[in-house]
């Protein structure tokens, strides 16, 4: 069927054959973020918005994060944390404890540190200062955020099998899995908004996704952590991290439209294409 002539259709708009998985729930999340924009004019209202969606989603994941530990502290999740652990134990090899130690000191604070550093004075220097100052606090806010749980929890390291490295401290929640989500995820949504591509932004979403997945593997196969305790540092890991995404948002939006004097030490994110 053809269009009449001066009737132009938008052939840019989806329609519903061309919905990819997911595409449904990403529809809302902008229908909410258009609404956002449109009607909260009043700049409290506008960062406070922001805030609760921030709130929102740190609360989702206490909630899970509190739920797993309840089951660890029943010892209902102790027979699956042995049985993985005794797997691995089986199927390790001397090359494979090399590649798995290489791959877990990317989770270290020492390269961790160097990671945020080079991250956070890239930004710094590009006049995304905002977003440096996000990276510093998430960061350096996950690591006090572990320890105390980890002081909290007090759970022994497990001893099922022996151990490929050194560890130390307690082992609830992993450190290393929390600071890898907290650092990689902060890093992959700030490098994703300086990308005007969805494919750029996938890719990057991607790669740090597979990092943070073998530095979690890394702990399970060196035998220094149970699967509940890299669960529970990935949950509570993306709660805070998307608080502080979240906050970032928020203080972008109260700058366009109520403090443009803002945006000279944080440039706005680039119109993102399709």
């Amino acid at each position: 069927m053809t269009t009449p002539i001066g009737e132009r259709r938008d052939i840019t708009e989806p329609g519903p054959d061309t919905r990819r998985r997911f595409r449904r729930l990403w529809d809302v999340v902008f229908v909410v973020l258009r609404f956002i924009a449109q009607y909260a004019e009043n700049a409290y209202a506008t960062f406070g918005i922001f805030l609760l969606i921030g709130a929102a989603i740190a609360i989702a994941g206490t909630w899970a994060f509190a739920a797993l530990a309840g089951h660890v502290s029943s010892g209902s999740t102790q027979a699956f944390d042995d049985a993985v652990r005794t797997w691995l134990g089986q199927h390790r090899s001397k090359p494979l404890d090399g590649v798995m130690l290489d791959i877990t000191s990317l989770g270290t604070s020492s390269v961790v540190a160097m990671v945020v550093g080079v991250a956070a004075l890239f930004l710094w220097l590009n006049k995304h200062k905002h977003s440096a100052i996000l990276l510093l606090v998430s960061t350096f806010g996950g690591v006090l955020l572990n320890n105390l749980l980890k002081l909290g929890f007090s759970r022994p390291r497990p001893e099922i099998i022996p151990w490929v490295t050194t560890a130390t401290f307690y082992s609830f929640p992993s450190g290393h899995a929390m600071s890898a989500t907290v650092v990689y995820s902060t890093v992959a949504y700030l490098a994703g908004r300086l990308q005007r591509t969805h494919r750029a932004r996938l890719a990057i979403t991607l790669v740090a996704t597979l990092v943070i997945a073998i530095i979690c593997l890394s702990r399970l196969y060196l035998g220094v952590h149970y699967p509940s305790d890299v669960l529970a540092g990935i949950v509570i890991g993306l709660a805070w991290a998307g608080f502080c995404m979240a906050t970032l948002e928020a203080i972008q939006l109260y700058a366009r439209r109520n403090a443009p004097q803002m945006l000279e030490e944080e440039h706005p994110a680039p119109v993102h294409e399709s």
